[in-house]
């Protein structure tokens, strides 16, 4: 047996078998693709949380909103679905969860905002929704006008 402790033998049963050899050589593959995975969904999410809901909104002469308090706003997209603080809400519900909303506010008023492709009966219908809820103020955000479009 003496002879072979200075031999460089691979048996795993001998007791010479050198691990220390293995341990120096670390494997970062996983460790790489783990990474390229995360850039990779950090990537595809960082645009979509920069960007909001895309709304053509008519043009119009209005003086800009000089409020302090932050205004509710109910979005109706192109495709007629309306949004409130960011959520879709179903047309059935818009009276319930504006009243609750509204319910301990002193200032009752909203500003929608409608892509100027959508039926005015749409725009109607969530205006009578906002005053079934006991909504009384309610605006309609535009874009102004350029002075070359004038």
């Amino acid at each position: 047996m003496a002879g072979f402790r200075g031999s460089s033998s691979n048996h795993f049963g001998d007791g010479n078998y050198k691990s220390e050899a293995m341990l120096s050589d670390i494997n970062v593959t996983p460790m790489v693709d783990v990474m390229l995975v995360l850039l990779i969904v950090f990537m595809v999410s960082a645009p979509l949380m920069q960007q909001g809901i895309q709304v053509d909104l008519p043009k119009t002469k209005s003086p800009a909103l000089t409020e302090q308090d932050k205004p509710v706003v109910i979005v109706v997209n192109h495709s007629g679905n309306v949004e409130i603080a960011q959520h879709e809400i179903p047309s059935a519900e818009v009276t319930d969860k504006l009243r609750a909303m509204f319910e301990k506010r002193e200032k009752k008023e909203i500003f929608i905002q409608a892509d100027k492709g959508i039926p005015y009966g749409t725009v109607a219908a969530v205006m009578a929704q906002a005053q079934a809820a006991g909504i009384h103020r309610i605006g309609l955000v535009t874009e102004p006008k350029s002075q070359a479009a004038q």
